[in-house]
């Protein structure tokens, strides 16, 4: 866990659909090689804020930097292209196609495509079960199996930031903790996860931070054992909404 500089910084940040605004102001500093889940009623923004990053929404005011460079407003392609890979929640494979042409897909953003052949070579090797599907039909596979292919095909890309949203939907208590290792073995590695969790407690045992949002804005940004260990949690988990910051618990 880096305690460096953010690898992501979000400043102020203004952004919504037609003429109704999700994020009002929000601020946020993702830690470098961390885990970091985002937590907070429904429509606080939480995906709103993932579109926002990776470009499908247009900032209107604030802005977003990357690693130091500011990537407010660039399109998606740029955004992949910096090193950031955004894993939408449901089921986004191409159900039809075998496991290797999902992955060949994955490859497509790659600016160097004779590269494909060693990332597809290295996801196999980090991902055995893919290798022994690699033919099969991928809707054959089962719901952990399909997420695990989503995460495999988005790291063709080596990214440096990976934001995902709600990768637990559907799946078994055993293939949730195995998503979650996977994403714990990506950290471990240098990669920087964002990370949108129904289940924020299970999330936030294995993160590094944690950022509470409420009505689009920050109300909270600390630790992950801090963030468990607050009293004002205990009411966004049954389902009321966070004490004003300032008031008593």
């Amino acid at each position: 866990m880096n305690s460096g500089a953010p690898a992501l910084t979000i400043d102020n940040v203004v952004a919504g659909y037609g003429k109704m605004t999700i994020l009002n102001g929000t601020t946020a500093h993702i830690r470098r090689g961390a885990i970091t889940t985002v937590i907070g009623p429904n429509g606080a923004g939480k995906s709103t804020l993932f579109k926002t990053i990776f470009g499908l929404l247009p900032v209107r005011s604030g802005s977003i930097r990357f690693n130091d460079r500011d990537i407010t407003n660039h399109s998606p392609r740029d955004i992949l292209d910096a090193g950031i890979v955004y894993i939408p929640q449901g089921r986004n494979i191409f159900p039809e196609l075998s496991v290797r042409h999902n992955l060949e897909l994955g490859g497509v953003a790659l600016s160097d495509q004779s590269a494909l052949p060693a990332r597809l070579d290295k996801v196999m090797e980090q991902y055995p079960m893919l290798r022994a599907k690699a033919d099969t039909q991928a809707s054959t596979l089962s719901g952990g199996q399909q997420k695990l292919l989503e995460v495999a095909r988005g790291m063709l890309l080596d990214p440096k930031l990976v934001l995902i949203d709600e990768p637990s939907i559907g799946l078994s208590p055993i293939m949730v903790q195995e998503v979650f290792a996977i994403l714990k073995g990506l950290r471990d590695n240098g990669v920087t996860i964002l990370l949108i969790e129904q289940n924020a407690k299970m999330a936030l045992q294995m993160s590094d931070y944690g950022l509470v949002l409420e009505q689009g804005q920050t109300r909270i940004e600390d630790t992950a054992p801090s963030i468990l260990a607050d009293a004002r949690i205990a009411q966004l988990f049954l389902g009321g909404g966070l004490a004003p910051v300032g008031s008593a618990a």
